[in-house]
């Protein structure tokens, strides 16, 4: 299935409490439930203006339909093509 990163602009996420972050996870988690097992939310990243978030999904529909359902901004939405890391270079 495809993997996606979200990039969510959210001025001030790196100021965010524990506890908003906890309220944004428990709602992702409320709208993933609802949207059944074909939708998946790895991790995210939080810096200091946006939320980078990876997720596994059949397609990018339906990861703006959890943005749409979440309340949340889904700026930009693109799929990976593939992953590299230190060990590619061998």
């Amino acid at each position: 299935m495809p993997k996606y990163v979200i990039e969510r602009e959210i001025p001030g996420a790196g100021k965010l409490s524990s506890q908003e972050l906890k309220g944004i996870s428990q709602k992702s988690c409320g709208v993933l439930g609802k949207m059944g097992p074909q939708i998946q939310w790895l991790q995210s990243y939080v810096t200091d203006d946006k939320i980078y978030c990876v997720y596994i999904a059949p397609n990018e529909a339906t990861v703006r339909e959890h943005a749409r359902q979440g309340g949340f901004p889904a700026n930009k939405v693109s799929e990976v093509r593939t992953m590299i890391d230190p060990t590619t270079a061998e």
